[in-house]
């Protein structure tokens, strides 16, 4: 079976194949997505052009769908699986092209939390976007986060608990921040079950992103707003 797909995808005109990729996107078909990311290569794609016509706007079907409550989050994972396999091929092409990046996010479940399925699905959808995301696990105390943003040279900080007893630890990385006077350096979201937006508020974070498409599309905005004061300064 999988020659007579072969077969079928290499057949499709360029068009007809993104519109293809983003429905075995959206099934989260993995080999089809490698296949559909080599035959664009091979008529020689850009890569960057691969990223956001393939699979950023695939993803964005995926996102949406997901915010709408059409896909939960067994199938987002999946979807999000086969996006990372055609990701895998573009990524040192993309690093020797220099292809613009969106962002860059450094994300991590915050000190006596091992809770990792909503910043995982966080972090997928992130990369999704065309965003470059360093996932520094669970667990985290401040130092932890510190060191990945001044190595990273990050924008956004992601910060995600799923307990009440360690949701207050993401005020104590805020104020570390503070206290270092390095807040304003990053774009600071936060989320997990417990939260909500006046918590948010109230530990001095730029929102509270109440599941992945929503960080997405805030931490979209966000960069967009940091580029255009950089463009006015």
């Amino acid at each position: 079976m999988a020659d007579e797909e072969e077969i079928i995808l290499s057949e499709l005109s360029d068009e007809e194949l993104i519109l293809q990729m983003h429905d075995d996107l959206y099934d989260g078909l993995k080999e089809e997505i490698e296949e559909g990311v080599n035959i664009l290569l091979e008529r020689g794609w850009e890569p960057y052009r691969i990223l956001t016509e393939a699979l950023v706007a695939g993803m964005k079907i995926v996102g949406d769908d997901f915010r709408d409550g059409i896909l939960f989050v067994p199938e987002v994972l999946m979807s999000a699986n086969a996006m990372k396999a055609g990701m895998a091929i573009l990524k040192p092409l993309l690093a020797e092209t220099g292809a613009p990046k969106v962002g860059k996010m450094v994300i991590g479940t915050v000190k006596g939390d091992i809770h990792d399925i909503g910043k995982n699905l966080v972090a997928m959808m992130m990369e999704g976007a065309g965003f470059e995301v360093v996932d520094i696990g669970i667990n985290n105390p401040v130092e932890n986060y510190i060191e990945a943003l001044e190595r990273e040279k990050a924008d956004i900080l992601g910060m995600s608990a799923l307990l009440t007893t360690t949701m207050p630890y993401m005020k104590v990385v805020i104020d570390t921040l503070k206290e270092k006077g390095m807040r304003d350096d990053y774009i600071i979201l936060v989320g997990g079950a417990p939260l909500n937006e006046e918590f948010g508020r109230a530990i001095g974070a730029d929102a509270y992103c109440r599941d992945a498409a929503v960080a997405v599309q805030t931490a979209k905005d966000f960069i967009a707003r940091k580029h255009n004061k950089m463009q006015a300064g």
